[in-house]
């Protein structure tokens, strides 16, 4: 069972970022946050994971979904002075990967990056942009949302603050008092 990832409208899927990469001839591959490079030259793609989540979210509503994500790695200082990994580099790692786990086409994919400077985490993918000398994803941060508004009758902006207990929403609740 395949879902959207509760929360979220805007995602790419595997296929359509991999699809992407493939129409175009050799290209540097760049990752941007914010219009600005996050993963310098000489990166590694160091693993593909074809996940699957089962959650629960506060409402009591079960959800499946699956995500590709693909972890990236700060590679040497020589490394970086050979610059950015092409997409057909990229490609390949990928099409090895996938000859031996199933990665799902539909899945959201998502780049899994940290160093010592930025925390690891997980970046979704907002777009693909084509330069005539390099490609580059642009990332967006995830985000948190209550994904028991539906359940609440309320837009999920508004959920935390005027849910009451009962309603089987994300709210605080009290301590229990066991004295």
């Amino acid at each position: 069972m395949t879902q959207t990832i509760p929360g979220l409208t805007d995602q790419t899927t595997t296929a359509a970022l991999i699809g992407q990469l493939r129409t175009l001839p050799q290209r540097p591959l760049e990752f941007h946050l914010h219009g600005e490079v996050l993963v310098p030259a000489g990166y590694h793609v160091t693993e593909v994971k074809a996940v699957t989540i089962e959650a629960m979210d506060c409402g009591g509503k079960a959800s499946t979904w699956r995500e590709t994500v693909i972890q990236l790695m700060d590679g040497s200082a020589e490394e970086a002075r050979a610059g950015f990994m092409t997409n057909r580099k990229f490609l390949a790692i990928y099409d090895r990967v996938v000859r031996h786990i199933p990665v799902r086409e539909e899945a959201e994919v998502r780049f899994e990056y940290g160093n010592s400077v930025n925390p690891a985490m997980q970046y979704h993918v907002t777009h693909l942009e084509t330069r005539p000398d390099r490609m580059i994803v642009h990332l967006r941060t995830p985000g948190v949302q209550c994904k028991a508004g539906d359940a609440c009758g309320l837009p999920a902006a508004d959920t935390a603050a005027d849910c009451t207990p009962e309603s089987g929403c994300c709210t605080p609740q009290a301590p229990i008092s066991l004295g």
